[in-house]
């Protein structure tokens, strides 16, 4: 096994844990760093140009998430079987996953570059949404989807490597892939020398140009070093009892990422009632949000993989000692970032509001609110990450969907009707919505997961070897 990749399951939890997580911190950085980019340099296009990633974004997440959850479960058996020290079984679950994600994000890629007018045509959008916005959205998510297969390629690369327990290989990767996005951004938005002026089209063209780059990285990695989980040829071809587990719990985990963007898709369909600003403001405010998001899904994936590699090896008590841990250190985090987010709010917003219309003042007053409004939640929403990630390293994706759907269906989509249409709140009931979802979701969650009925591990359940024996 990989130095990087060991330390998990025996001795020191704390260092190892810490060293699991950070680059996971940073890879979700340099994910959103993709996002920024975009918005950063289309919101010097235009206001209406952010406007259309916040239509697009939740229509390509729906289709991204059916192939997400079959990531997530190649991700939980590999950490297990890596547990129980079979680290054959661990590189069969991963070829048949990479083999049989790519297929799904071929059929996923045309279906989405087809259905990109009628998904959009279902937006009960404002008619000058519609005008000015709706044709964007439909142009980017086109790009976008022709280049799906290279995302998900390196959507499972991620997945597979941190199961693995090795998560520095995919940060650099990473890194080198957003620096290749952050050139192109400009150069193909705007056209500058040799390139054209494409937009909002620029901007996909160089999210699918720097993904394809991380890909092939990634899949050389896997396939011709010992960094990760080593990937022979026959590991690629489809193997029906691998796929089947990898369907059970693959499916639990995509309905819970596609009913999530399904929500989303929802509540983008209320906000696009909204003008043009409202929208925008919509927009920047998510992807601020992703953005102190990103100490939450670091250690929550961490958590994923150290409670699947000590479930797999038989120490339940170093999977509860990992969650608690994390929750701690999420939660402090959390703290700081939120006191910052209502100190000073203009300031953020403003780095990618830049040009100077009324539009983008109004966008800027509305996204103010929101950030402000978003504070009170940020500790909710980190917990509540650790929690998710502590059931699906068990293997219970199930459970996790379970509290995907109370955050968003039961609470968030409902509060959002009910705040805008029914007591008339206008673009604060949206921000508050927002709110009230993680916290009455963090806090069932947290209710739930002390039963403590998540302890078992669910390679027991296969021919895998006993765990090795821990050494403290």
């Amino acid at each position: 096994m990989d130095s990087e990749a060991q330390g998990l399951t025996d001795g020191d939890l704390v260092g190892p844990m810490v060293r699991l997580a950070w680059p996971l911190v940073v890879i979700q950085l340099l994910q959103v760093a993709y996002n920024v980019a975009d918005t950063f340099w289309l919101g010097a296009l235009s206001a209406d140009a952010v406007g259309a990633l916040s239509l697009a974004f939740p229509l390509i997440f729906f289709l991204i998430s059916v192939g997400g959850g079959f990531t997530a479960a190649g991700s939980i058996l590999v950490a297990q079987y890596v547990g129980a020290n079979d680290d054959r079984a661990a590189s069969g679950v991963a070829g048949t996953t990479l083999s049989f994600v790519a297929a799904i994000a071929v059929v996923l890629g045309v279906a989405g570059y087809l259905m990109t007018d009628s998904m959009l045509g279902l937006l009960p959008a404002d008619p000058q949404t519609v005008a000015q916005i709706v044709p964007l959205a439909g142009a980017y998510m086109k790009v976008f989807f022709l280049g799906l297969p290279f995302l998900f390629g390196f959507y499972v690369f991620v997945a597979l490597m941190r199961g693995y327990g090795n998560t520095r290989v995919p940060m650099r990767i990473m890194a080198v892939s957003v620096v290749i996005n952050v050139a192109l951004d400009p150069l193909l938005i705007f056209g500058v020398g040799p390139f054209p002026a494409l937009g909002i089209e620029g901007a996909a063209i160089a999210t699918v140009v720097s993904r394809a780059v991380a890909t092939i990285a990634g899949l050389y990695v896997l396939l011709w070093t010992g960094a990760g989980p080593t990937i022979v040829s026959g590991d690629l071809i489809p193997d029906l009892g691998r796929i089947r587990e990898i369907i059970r719990l693959g499916v639990p985990a995509a309905a819970e990422q596609s009913t999530s963007s399904l929500a989303m898709i929802v509540l983008t369909a209320m906000v696009a009632t909204f003008p043009p600003a409202v929208v925008a403001a919509y927009g920047l405010g998510n992807r601020l949000s992703s953005l102190v998001f990103l100490p939450a899904m670091g250690l929550g994936q961490a958590t994923n993989t150290v409670v699947g590699q000590n479930l797999g090896a038989g120490r339940a008590d170093r999977a509860e000692t990992a969650f608690r841990i994390a929750a701690g250190l999420v939660a402090a985090v959390m703290v700081i970032l939120a006191l910052i987010a209502v100190a000073v709010p203009e300031p953020i917003v403003g780095i990618f509001l830049t040009a100077d219309t009324a539009e983008t003042a109004a966008t800027m007053r509305h996204a103010t609110e929101y950030l402000r409004i978003m504070a009170v939640m940020f500790v909710f929403m980190g917990v509540l990450q650790i929690v998710l990630g502590a059931f699906r390293g068990a293997g219970n994706t199930r459970t996790a969907l379970v509290f995907s759907m109370v955050t968003l269906w039961l609470v968030r989509v409902p509060a959002t009707y009910a705040l805008v249409f029914v007591e008339n709140w206008g673009p604060t009931g949206l921000w508050v919505a927002v709110a009230l979802g993680d916290i009455v979701g963090c806090i069932v969650a947290l209710a739930w997961f002390t039963r403590g009925t998540w302890k078992r591990s669910i390679v027991s359940e296969t021919d895998a070897p006993r765990p090795r024996p821990a050494d403290d």
